[in-house]
């Protein structure tokens, strides 16, 4: 599996803040026998943001595209809005457990908007901006997430085995 990283953050792409979000969620994603292929940062806003999703996506440089930033209620939180503009299809139960477990831990987690979908034959998941939030919310979905992948890859398999009678 390819990955991408695309951090969201304004201070970020003005070199103002050392980038913490994109590293971990690569550390993690390489300990999990995942390349990651590209990381990018970019300022919080919205055509920036459709347009390395849309490039990374059409191109099918990655199986996984993860955005880590931008997902709050600051007018400036922009990168659901991004991501929904490009979509080919949303997938609401990734930001429904996402919101869940992170609930358990904060009751903050219920203001994220993270959204995530398939774009061609790319699963893109919104993740917050901390390096915790991110790597947290990742895990909690991580079990569906290879599952995902080979099914937007062509997996004709069954999801479930059937059943005997």
């Amino acid at each position: 599996m390819r990955a991408a990283i695309l951090t969201v953050s304004d201070k970020g792409s003005r070199g103002q803040r050392k980038d913490q979000s994109g590293p971990a969620l690569s550390q993690w994603l390489t300990g999990h026998g995942v390349e990651v292929a590209f990381t990018e940062i970019v300022a919080d806003e919205r055509p920036l943001i459709a347009s390395v999703l849309r490039k990374w996506s059409d191109s099918n440089a990655a199986d996984l595209i993860l955005t880590t930033g931008g997902t709050g209620l600051s007018p400036r939180d922009v990168t659901p809005e991004a991501t929904l503009q490009i979509l080919d299809r949303v997938i609401p139960g990734f930001g429904e457990v996402m919101r869940a477990t992170s609930l358990a831990k904060t009751p903050n987690a219920m203001l994220s908007r993270a959204v995530c979908g398939i774009r061609n034959h790319s699963l893109i998941l919104n993740l917050p901006g901390s390096p915790a939030g991110a790597v947290e919310n990742l895990e909690a979905v991580w079990a569906a997430v290879p599952h995902a992948v080979r099914k937007l890859q062509g997996d004709m398999e069954d999801c479930a085995p059937p059943t005997r009678t």
